[in-house]
């Protein structure tokens, strides 16, 4: 049996930076370095008449440095980094949510990978096939960087045409034009054209094929080094390309670890660890336990029966201690109706071998994922914020 283990000040994981060095003040950021009024530049990026910010999905910054020399051109400007966090749970769609309004998860509710439906008690995966009773807009009113901006320049994403219209998009990254390109290089030439075809622009610039890979190969793999390369080679094309005036930055939404076959768990075929629990949500790294409403007994003996089975290979946490550390932001952001959808236990892995299932709500094939994301580690945590390309002063 694990040793036991007991949440304390000290023995909570790192909170991420949200008032300060995190990937939510990218987008105002840029907004701001171009003149648009009511942003902050709170990074300190340089002034600009064209930003391009190019979002690289999963490329954590340990996974960078430790891979430099699969991509030459990153690495001769990682002297620019500044070292970011990612939103917790870090994961796609909660990190892209705070990227895009420039809010923390406690305001913006985007709360995680699958992630519960209070109002109708139901799991709903926020990276897509959301029900069509639920509006992207409602579920998350804040107005976006880019729908701000859209108003004062040109604004335009260049992103995958399967994400033109959906949900995420709609809910977390709306406003100015949509670009849609498969392959990277389309999408880099794409990003090109836009910028060079405007005085003032900003451009979002989405290149997932990293993560993907992570997944299937994990992020120790030949096949991701590879996917590196081939990201490195586009990006400096674009920025040979790109007029003269042009701010690029580079960030990701999270890092990646990659866990051995052995140690992705189906919990719910361990005794004890479901009992009482209506609904799972979450992600493999940052599991969410949803208990009968207001049965705080009910979440004790949850909390109890995971650290008993775990010991120290994770951080247990109730919601009202997530929240009230300020895991999710600020609690004084904190916007109604929120809470409910965050689970009433939080399972986060401080082991970083170590992915939990729900077996019986996914699919098989999801226990073949390699590469894992989610929790509060500094591989998932820390991303980097690179400039690739400055206005000459």
């Amino acid at each position: 049996m694990p040793e036991p283990a007991t949440v304390t000040g000290a023995d909570l994981p790192p909170v991420p930076r949200y008032a300060g060095a995190h990937v939510r003040h990218v987008l105002p950021s840029a907004a701001a370095a171009l003149g648009v009024p009511g942003f902050e530049n709170s990074l300190g990026v340089p002034r600009a008449r064209r930003v391009c910010v190019v979002m690289v999905d999963g490329l954590g910054l340990g996974l960078l440095k430790e891979s430099a020399g699969h991509a030459p051109f990153l690495r001769s400007v990682l002297g620019t980094n500044r070292a970011l966090d990612a939103a917790f749970p870090t994961t796609t769609a909660a990190s892209l949510a705070s990227f895009g309004t420039g809010a923390p998860p406690v305001a913006h509710g985007v709360v995680g990978y699958d992630v519960v439906d209070p109002a109708r008690r139901r799991v709903v995966n926020q990276l897509g096939n959301w029900p069509s009773d639920l509006d992207p807009v409602g579920w998350q009113p804040v107005p976006t960087v880019l729908e701000r901006a859209a108003g004062t320049l040109h604004v335009a994403t260049v992103s995958l045409p399967e994400f033109a219209d959906s949900q995420l998009t709609r809910a977390a990254l709306r406003g100015g034009a949509f670009v849609g390109a498969k392959t990277i290089q389309a999408r880099v030439q794409a990003a090109q054209r836009e910028l060079s075809g405007h005085e003032r622009a900003l451009v979002y610039l989405y290149l997932n094929e990293l993560d993907k890979t992570g997944h299937r190969h994990g992020a120790d793999s030949g096949r991701w080094r590879d996917q590196l390369e081939e990201i490195d080679f586009a990006l400096r094309t674009l920025v040979k390309r790109l007029p003269a005036g042009t701010l690029v930055l580079l960030t990701a939404d999270h890092g990646m670890v990659d866990v051995s076959r052995e140690n992705r768990i189906d919990y719910s075929l361990v005794p004890g660890l479901v009992d009482g629990v209506q609904l799972t949500a979450g992600e493999p790294r940052a599991v969410q336990l949803h208990v009968a409403s207001g049965d705080a007994a009910a979440a004790d003996r949850a909390a109890d029966a995971w650290r008993d089975e775990f010991g120290r290979r994770v951080w247990v946490l109730r919601r009202e201690e997530a929240i009230g550390a300020g895991f999710l932001g600020d609690p004084a952001d904190l916007r109604g109706g929120v809470a409910e959808r965050i689970g009433d236990v939080l399972v986060l892995p401080r082991d970083a071998d170590l992915a939990l299932y729900d077996g019986r709500r996914v699919a098989p094939h999801a226990f073949d994922m390699v590469g894992q994301h989610g929790g509060l580690t500094r591989a998932e945590r820390e991303v980097p914020l690179l400039t690739l390309a400055r206005p000459a002063k």
